[in-house]
């Protein structure tokens, strides 16, 4: 059974934001995404395939004025009064999530070392190639865990948002996190993620049309 790196979560407090921030900081214009109804969020999606993370993708995901609110808190702490006021000096990586296909299984098997990163949540957006489904490992509180180092689970359904991404020019060299518990760094390594002992939670270096961009975390 497989793990790898799925995506990046890059959070802004508009969506209008965080297009903007990719234009400036990536060099590229992303045009692909949808809503989340389950959530109350909205997103755009773009490749950062490469050959050490074949089918990654950067997510750049923000609440959705217009959508009801969820009666749960949001995903990747984007209701988090800190994180919404980190978010006001600007869009940035907060998050990262791994892919498997077993997904019950592997959140057992944290539990069994005491880390608790949720229940499987069935969650699906539409898109213009069809709906996209997947299921998702989420807390009841919403919280990322290890300030978004340690990673959400993920289960595609029969699609996955690489099946119809075009080539961004961008592409992903590598991710660093710090903070992880210990016994989360094999799930790490399995994804090609490294662990480092200090530093920001996230760090990622990606090729993109305005040269190699390094992004860290902070919240």
């Amino acid at each position: 059974m497989t793990v790898a790196l799925d995506h990046l979560v890059v959070a802004a407090r508009t969506l209008d934001e965080g297009v903007r921030w990719c234009e400036q900081t990536l060099g590229i214009s992303p045009t692909s995404g949808g809503k989340h109804s389950l959530m109350g969020t909205h997103n755009r999606v773009f490749s950062i395939s490469s050959a050490r993370f074949p089918r990654a993708y950067l997510e750049i995901i923000a609440i959705d004025p217009e959508a009801t609110a969820p009666a749960r808190p949001r995903w990747f702490d984007l209701d988090s009064v800190e994180l919404q006021a980190a978010l006001a000096h600007g869009p940035q990586l907060v998050h990262w999530v791994a892919r498997c296909e077993d997904l019950d299984a592997r959140l057992a098997a944290l539990r069994n070392v005491g880390i608790d990163r949720g229940e499987p949540v069935a969650a699906e957006r539409d898109t213009p190639h069809g709906l996209l489904r997947w299921r998702i490992s989420l807390r009841a509180d919403g919280q990322r865990l290890a300030r978004g180092a340690l990673p959400t689970l993920i289960q595609w359904g029969d699609r996955h948002p690489a099946d119809t991404l075009p080539a961004s020019d961008v592409a992903l060299e590598s991710l660093q996190v710090a903070g992880v518990p210990e016994a989360a760094w094999p799930l790490c390594a399995a994804a090609g993620v490294e662990a480092a002992a200090g530093g920001a939670p996230l760090a990622a270096v990606l090729s993109t049309p305005r040269g190699r961009i390094a992004l860290h975390s902070s919240h």
